[in-house]
Order: structure tokens, then C-alpha cells, then sequence
């Protein structure tokens, strides 16, 4: 065999050794590859509390002078955004609509609005709410029956306070006042003033 064969054959080997062991060193200074991360998403509901219960219709007005009940519920939707810390998230407030139902056919309402809890103990809890609400209670400026709310106008303003008490992780129960008027906004204002108590669920 020629020389320049036997030159050729060795450099030929050479460099393919060579090859290999840098090939061997660069899988062994690569890093591992990353194990998967699993990501955990925050659960999160658009429904945040579902709620209802029973009110006494005006008890100290003609619409409750026959002991006038309402059948009440209510949807409490998730706050649109979350606080950094506890204090600063009680001024952010969870929007609202409800609806209540008189069982004597007197006034039902529904309403819309945003509601703000807050926190006294772990179990224990107080809340205000305000919003409008629309009515088919007396609207008539020139005659309103005796048994009846001279309400002007609809719709109503609405305000609400609560005190409620944690029964569980998800139950509460809460005994509420609201009260619905114009605020002088029409001829008529008697308005409506309703007591009553809630059973809540959480999500």
C-alpha cells in the first residue's frame, strides 16, 4: 500500500475519532432536560353566591298589614378583580341581581347592583348593598287603595344591610332590611321597607 494511502486511512481515522469524542463530550456538559411543569391554574367562578329566602312585605305599611310574604333569591356574581390584602379587598364589591315575589299579589320586584362584605370574625359577617330596582307596585299619582305602597315611579333606588353568620364552609344564613324608593324623584314616595332571612351558598 502507498504511503499517501496509509496518510490518507490514518488522518480518515483520526478525525472521526476525534468527532466522536467531542460529540461524547458535548452530550455529556448538556443539561438534562426539564422535567414538565405541571401549571395549576386558580379556580375561579362567575357565580360566586346564590341565595334566598323569605321577607315580610312592609310590616309597618298597607302592603303588610295582612302579613304580605315574599319569596326572595338572589345571584352575587364573582368580584371583577382581586386585591393584593384583605382590607383593600372589602371595598371591592360583587355585582348583584335578585328578584322578589309577593305570595298576596302585592309587589314584586326585581334588582340589579353591588354588594360589599365584610369580614368581623371568621364566622361572623356584615354587608350593605345599593342598586335599582323595577316594580309593578301603585304608580298612580290620583288614587292609591288603601292596602296599597304609593310607590310614584319605577324604577326604585335600592339599598340593603345584612348581618349573616357562616354555617359551614359554603352555607351562611343572614337576616337582611331593605328598603326601595324613589328618593323623591316623583310625586309619590311612600316606598317599601321588606325584613326577612336568607339561606346563602357559596361556589
Amino acid at each position: 500500500m502507498r504511503p499517501s494511502t496509509i496518510t490518507g486511512l490514518s488522518l480518515l481515522i483520526a478525525l472521526v475519532g476525534a468527532s466522536g469524542a467531542v460529540a461524547a463530550d458535548a452530550k455529556r456538559t448538556q443539561a438534562p432536560p426539564a422535567e414538565p411543569t405541571a401549571v395549576i391554574a386558580p379556580t375561579s367562578s362567575f357565580v360566586s353566591e346564590l341565595r334566598f329566602g323569605l321577607s315580610a312585605e312592609d310590616p309597618w305599611g298597607p302592603e303588610g298589614r295582612n302579613t304580605s310574604a315574599n319569596l326572595t333569591g338572589e345571584i352575587l356574581f364573582a368580584k371583577p378583580f382581586t386585591a393584593s390584602d384583605l382590607f383593600t379587598s372589602y371595598f371591592v364589591p360583587r355585582p348583584h341581581v335578585g328578584g322578589s315575589v309577593n305570595f298576596q299579589g302585592y309587589t314584586n320586584f326585581a334588582y340589579a347592583g353591588l354588594t360589599w362584605t365584610v369580614d368581623i370574625t371568621p364566622s361572623f359577617f356584615v354587608e350593605g348593598s345599593l342598586g335599582g330596582a323595577v316594580h309593578n307596585g301603585d304608580r298612580n299619582h290620583f288614587y292609591t287603595p288603601p292596602d296599597r305602597s304609593a310607590l310614584g315611579c319605577s324604577p326604585l333606588f335600592r339599598e340593603s344591610g345584612s348581618v349573616g353568620v357562616r354555617l359551614a364552609a359554603n352555607w351562611s344564613l343572614m337576616a337582611t332590611v331593605e328598603h326601595l324608593s324613589n328618593g323623591g324623584s316623583c310625586a309619590d314616595n311612600r316606598g317599601l321597607t321588606n325584613i326577612g332571612a336568607r339561606v346563602g351558598y357559596s361556589f
